[in-house]
């Protein structure tokens, strides 16, 4: 026992030994390099030392009392709440002059919330299964001219449904203040033409699209995790019976073993399913509700429920 003790000081004294080296070699470094007094340049060394050891970073509510942090919450609620509503009326800003629509001219598009399915039935007694998107906080962010994206065609950053401020950075709330409106959870980008851009701060609702016109939806499908070849790809599987011997959802061979002596790129293996944005092309608008500001829209949309999709024209 007195040997490993001895043995562990010994070990912790040519560990202190090393790290007051190092920091003279640093101190050596600093000298030579700033050309400060040796008093001097040793307090510099051990004081950039002591800044790397001390940053850090805490939340926004790590040092408030409950009563504050609910009341701060509050506050940026209704505050937010009347900044929205002051946007509803796109006349109070002096928008920017609506141009005459062209052939091949390219509107912008919309950011809803999926509510989920219902059936729809038509006036001559056909039924149709629509999904049922609401669009909810929908704000002009940004305008990116054609000139400043080094593109062809200007570029519109639209947001919807407001989210809370306190776990943005700074840098991304300049883009929300710029624009006069509340920070949104998800905000995509649209290429339209000339004579379709929007200002800034513009609300945009469900009329936007008429019924009739034929949409294209882009959502985030739902994440099913890892997944074999028969649920991910619909393999037909194996037998059941006949000799077969824990292999009746396995895929069989995946390529053979003599000519190529290798598996070929794209090879349907099991692997991760869904979590990945898809896009529902040429849905056809049936219905439009102004009160409510929903769109119903032909067939099934990717994503869960309450998730958030990109609505463009088709």
């Amino acid at each position: 026992a007195w040997a490993g003790r001895e043995g562990s000081e010994r070990a912790r004294g040519r560990m202190a030994a090393g790290c007051r080296r190092l920091l003279v070699g640093l101190g050596a470094q600093l000298r030579g390099r700033c050309s400060l007094a040796p008093a001097a340049a040793h307090r510099a060394s051990f004081a950039t030392i002591i800044s790397k050891q001390v940053h850090s970073s805490t939340w926004w509510d790590e040092h408030l009392s409950e009563e504050n942090t609910k009341f701060l919450k509050q506050c940026t609620a209704e505050e937010y709440k009347a900044l929205t509503a002051s946007k509803l009326n796109p006349l109070k800003d002096e928008p920017w002059p609506i141009q005459p629509w062209q052939p091949g001219s390219r509107r912008v598009g919309l950011v809803a919330v999926k509510l989920g399915m219902i059936p729809l039935w038509t006036k001559d007694g056909q039924r149709h299964a629509v999904t049922i998107l609401k669009v909810q906080d929908c704000h002009v962010v940004q305008c990116i001219p054609k000139e400043k994206s080094n593109e062809n065609a200007a570029t519109i950053v639209v947001g919807g449904k407001n989210a809370s401020p306190f776990y943005r950075s700074e840098k991304v709330l300049e883009l929300y203040t710029e624009a006069g409106v509340p920070p949104k959870q998800k905000i995509t980008q649209f290429k339209v033409s000339d004579n379709a851009i929007l200002k800034p701060g513009t609300p945009l609702y469900a009329a936007h699209f008429r019924p009739g016109q034929y949409v294209d939806v882009t959502a985030k499908t739902i994440g099913k995790g890892f997944q074999g070849v028969m649920k991910r790809w619909g393999f037909k599987g194996q037998p059941a019976t006949h000799g077969q011997t824990k292999t009746h959802r396995r895929p069989g061979a995946i390529s053979s073993g003599g000519d190529p002596a290798r598996v070929f790129p794209g090879k349907k293996m099991p692997g991760k399913m869904g979590n990945i944005y898809r896009t529902a092309l040429g849905l056809k608008v049936w219905r439009v509700n102004t009160k409510h500001n929903t769109i119903y829209v032909n067939g099934s949309v990717p994503g869960h429920t309450n998730c958030l999709v990109k609505i463009g024209r088709a």
